[in-house]
């Protein structure tokens, strides 16, 4: 079986279920992955995407901030949620497919704008969050799984504009990247987005303070498709969506997609 993820901090799923929608009729991923809905799930708006055809849906949500939701036309069942560092915040749900394949639809925290634990209360947060994943993952050992989301990390140089300007900017710093990288091998995750688009610029967030984000063109690559190292070589595919930053009242991330043949 073949299938199509897409996953896209959506910024308000309320808001903008103009754009969502949209997404699901001109590119049709199977399941789509959404971060930062700030929606209670029960407003979350089921109606619509069930007329589009995506008529399974988990999800977790908070009124007004953070949120996921995973939204597919094929059918799947809730795994569950973790609440990693104990923040009571709605940013992991997982759901499993026909095919016995575990999605888990990850939003990181920020982490403020002072990389200093010390200082700064969220980069505290999001480090233990991260912390968290990597001993969860330590322990569960998962096999035929993909990880989505925003991570709210670039960890590669190629990943951001410029990298020694934003060696010390929250996002890309030595600390937060070691620590994604210490997720990534106590799951044996494969970057699929990578393992496809190997080498150069690549991101999937800019900012909404550029007056031209285009021009500009200072970008991160913040959201991420990972698999697990039995199913990687099933990627393919993989592309981030760059136009949808454009759309009318867009989100600030776009959404990036891969395909698996599983």
């Amino acid at each position: 079986m073949a299938f199509s993820l897409a996953t896209w901090n959506i910024n308000s799923v309320r808001l903008r279920e103009p754009i969502v929608l949209k997404l699901l009729a001109e590119h049709g991923p199977d399941v789509l992955c959404l971060q930062e809905c700030k929606s209670p799930v029960e407003k979350i708006p089921r109606e619509a995407f069930n007329a589009a055809g995506y008529t399974h849906m988990v999800a977790r949500g908070d009124k007004g901030y953070n949120g996921v939701a995973i939204l597919s036309r094929l059918p799947i069942e809730e795994v569950g949620a973790e609440d990693f560092a104990a923040l009571g915040h709605a940013r992991h749900v997982s759901a499993r497919l026909e095919n016995g394949v575990t999605v888990h639809n990850f939003y990181v925290p920020a982490g403020g704008d002072e990389p200093n634990r010390e200082r700064n209360e969220k980069f505290g947060q999001k480090l233990d969050y991260l912390t968290d994943m990597r001993d969860w993952f330590h322990a569960q050992k998962p096999e035929k799984s993909i990880l989505v989301g925003d991570l709210n990390i670039a960890p590669r140089e190629d990943d951001v504009w410029d990298h020694k300007k934003l060696l010390k900017i929250v996002s890309h710093t030595p600390v937060e990247v070691e620590h994604l990288a210490q997720v990534q091998d106590a799951g044996d995750w494969v970057d699929i987005t990578r393992q496809d688009i190997p080498e150069g610029l690549l991101y999937s967030w800019w900012s909404y303070r550029a007056k031209d984000w285009d021009a500009a063109d200072k970008g991160r690559r913040l959201d991420h498709v990972w698999a697990t190292g039995d199913i990687a070589q099933a990627g393919h595919s993989s592309h981030v969506l760059r136009a949808a930053r454009g759309w009318e009242k867009p989100s600030d991330h776009a959404p990036v997609f891969a395909t698996f043949d599983l």
